[in-house]
């Protein structure tokens, strides 16, 4: 029997890769072949797209007649149009759970890296500063606190555990209330800003939430506010942030993603307030391979004709 033919989009983790290479017929784009000549000479045969970047919007999608499903790596799939791939009849997946626990951790760091200005005073040690005097105490901290978290899925969740370990008064922002959950919540970001000591932003891409975090938010957490983002930079206004920080509306900043990544503004990178990481949540080898041996088994599974073990909302399985 012919193997499904799977095209591989974006860098695809070895692991799958790999996993792609034995059990299917593994299409994958020359580096200096034409683009377009070879996906129009595969995309008849495709059943299955393995998706490691890129963008997969309706009109990419319509290019394969017998495409059948399009496994993520990673979380977040704001890159696929999963509305369009339900209207096809298309099974999307993503990589949850794995990672749950390594973007928790970041996060937590992060959080603690921006507040107590872990890399300021690592650049004063280095430049030799503290053989001229002390470095500054830092003006925040996490002692009697309030943590506002935007978005209270499985990371937030993982986020609120290990910030209560520390002593931290949790709330928390989402479209509806969790009433079996012990955190006070807020239907409005600038109530739970102003609530808030340390926001910190787990908001997945949407157009609900596009610079959902924007002027009034920052306004409202206020001076002595620490904001932190590890959900998705599209959900900040940049501009806002900038100007919040540079004219002391806010305190810090600690983000690891953003706007137009890999490309940060040059205000964020001249402030010593702002914090700054290479969108690395989920990125240690452990995390990574794990979540790549959920992508390829969404894939064995589903042409297994077992059903994929990590749908997406917008194709429920089974199909409703």
């Amino acid at each position: 029997m012919q193997k499904p033919e799977i095209l591989a989009l974006g860098k695809l983790m070895p692991v799958v890769r790999e996993g792609l290479q034995a059990e299917f017929e593994l299409r994958v784009i020359p580096p200096d072949a034409d683009r377009e000549a070879f996906l129009q000479s595969v995309a008849p045969g495709v059943r299955g797209l393995a998706c490691g970047g890129g963008v997969v919007d309706g009109a990419f999608q319509d290019r394969f007649p017998k495409l059948e499903i399009i496994s993520n790596f990673g979380v977040g799939y704001d890159n696929i149009d999963a509305v369009h791939a339900a209207r096809l009849g298309v099974m999307v997946t993503n990589t949850p759970d794995v990672l749950t626990d390594e973007v928790a951790d970041l996060a937590i760091g992060l959080m603690i890296a921006t507040v107590r200005e872990i890399p300021a005073s690592d650049r004063w040690v280095r430049a030799g500063n503290w053989t001229q005097s002390p470095y500054p105490l830092s003006k925040g901290t996490l002692r009697d606190k309030k943590l506002g978290i935007l978005g209270l899925g499985r990371i937030g969740k993982a986020v609120a555990r290990r910030a209560e370990a520390f002593g931290l008064d949790v709330s928390y922002y989402g479209r509806t209330e969790q009433p079996d959950l012990p955190y006070r919540y807020f239907s409005s970001l600038k109530d739970i800003a102003s609530h808030s000591d340390i926001l910190l932003s787990m908001l997945p891409a949407s157009s609900a939430t596009h610079k959902a975090v924007n002027a009034d938010v920052l306004e409202a957490l206020g001076r002595d506010g620490t904001f932190i983002n590890v959900g998705r930079g599209t959900t900040v206004d940049e501009a806002a942030l900038i100007k919040a920080l540079q004219d002391g509306t806010i305190l810090s900043a600690g983000l690891d993603v953003f706007a137009d990544e890999p490309n940060v503004p040059k205000a964020l990178m001249a402030m010593d307030n702002v914090v700054l990481l290479p969108h690395i949540g989920s990125a240690s080898q452990d995390t990574r391979n794990a979540m790549g041996r959920l992508q390829l088994e969404n894939l064995r599974q589903w042409f297994e004709g077992k059903g994929p073990v990590t749908p997406v909302a917008e194709t429920p399985w089974p199909a409703k």
